[in-house]
């Protein structure tokens, strides 16, 4: 199995249910690392990076279990593969496939490791939920595995070297993906995301921009940790967790305020997305993030039952551009005569119908 095809299926990491799931997506925790007595990969000359690339994945051929990570050299990955890594959030999408460049994931997709993307190491773990412990566990084991045979640079008063300054000291940054659909709708954000600038948090778009003033696509944001350097790791893990947890309080809240007040909004706004995934026929990227941010906010709100947080949340997986296109290659499909020539068209058609199959027992409460 190649790095492109792991964990394409229903049982990726993404479809599982995890804490706080009717709010809180999943939760990512990374280490930027480096190898002591090389220069940052900026600054590489001549075989720098071949030699830190060996490196690396000579030191994972040394963990437990080696078995259980594939590496690719990323000028060697084919554009497909590359597209459904940076959709996973694995692969920095501005640089994916510059030379010297290259990409560990282990078999359960939990766990990936860039190399030479500004640091030589930048290592990533995923987890459904909120469970900021959960990821960090399994990526300190990793790290540890790792020293047994690479000296990384650190300073003792500093703590860990990297490229940027904000991320010397742990090396570490902790973010969430999380739905926020009933403060976005009430205006009420803004104020929120606000009184997070004195924190050391930082608020940003999982999928782009979204259609009311200063939202993000779905109501879907990524709530991470600005810097490395404040306090410890678990000091750490546990601002972020907290923030969260503070931001999903008030959209529960919320939840009941905007169905107590504006229902005939909502039942109107959601019952047209439901309408919509039933009967369309070509469905675009922007629109099934809507689409499903819909369901589920219906689904919380109590309008629809059938469908699972995690089934949502694997879709907005299922949906992109990268995952369409390897269903595409690997199994055949009969699709009308006037869009069988067209990728795009044959792209939106395909969407469409894995929303009606995953939409198929909804039931309208």
């Amino acid at each position: 199995m190649s790095v492109s095809e792991t964990n394409i299926s229903s049982d990726a990491w993404y479809a599982f249910n995890g804490p706080e799931n009717d709010v809180v997506l999943s939760t990512r925790v990374r280490f930027a690392r480096n190898l002591a007595n090389f220069p940052f990969p900026g600054k590489f000359k001549e075989d720098d990076a071949f030699r830190v690339q060996t490196l690396v994945f000579d030191s994972f051929s040394h963990c437990k279990e080696p078995d259980r990570y594939q590496g690719v050299i990323a000028s060697e990955l084919d554009d497909l593969g590359a597209t459904i890594l940076e959709e996973r959030g694995v692969l920095d999408s501005s640089s994916a496939k510059e030379n010297g460049r290259g990409i560990i994931v282990r078999t359960d997709g939990k766990v990936a490791c860039e190399v030479n993307n500004k640091d030589h190491l930048r290592l990533a773990s995923f987890v459904p939920g909120l469970d900021g412990k959960g990821a960090f566990d399994q990526l300190a084991c990793l790290d540890d595995e790792l020293q047994n045979t690479l000296q990384f640079a650190a300073d003792y008063e500093i703590g860990y070297l990297t490229s940027n300054i904000s991320d010397c000291g742990s090396g570490m940054k902790v973010s969430c993906r999380v739905h926020l659909p009933s403060l976005s709708f009430s205006g009420k954000i803004l104020d929120l995301f606000s009184s997070f600038n004195s924190k050391e948090i930082l608020i940003s778009d999982c999928f782009g921009a979204g259609n009311l003033p200063s939202s993000s696509l779905g109501f879907y944001y990524q709530i991470s940790t600005k810097t490395a350097g404040n306090g410890t790791e678990l000091d750490q893990i546990a601002s972020l967790v907290s923030a969260v947890k503070y931001l999903a309080e008030n959209e529960r809240r919320e939840r009941n305020v905007v169905l107590r007040t504006r229902q005939t909004e909502l039942r109107n706004r959601i019952y047209r997305s439901y309408s919509k995934e039933k009967f369309a026929s070509l469905i675009d990227a922007r629109e099934a993030i809507e689409i499903i941010s819909d369901i589920k906010w219906g689904k919380n709100l109590g309008f629809f039952s059938g469908i699972s947080d995690s089934e949502l949340c694997a879709l907005l997986y299922r949906v992109q551009d990268g995952h369409l296109q390897f269903v595409l290659k690997s199994k055949k499909f009969n699709f009308p005569a006037d869009i069988a020539e067209n990728k795009s068209l044959k792209t939106n058609y395909l969407r469409a119908l894995i929303l009606q199959e995953a939409f198929d027992g909804i039931k309208v409460n």
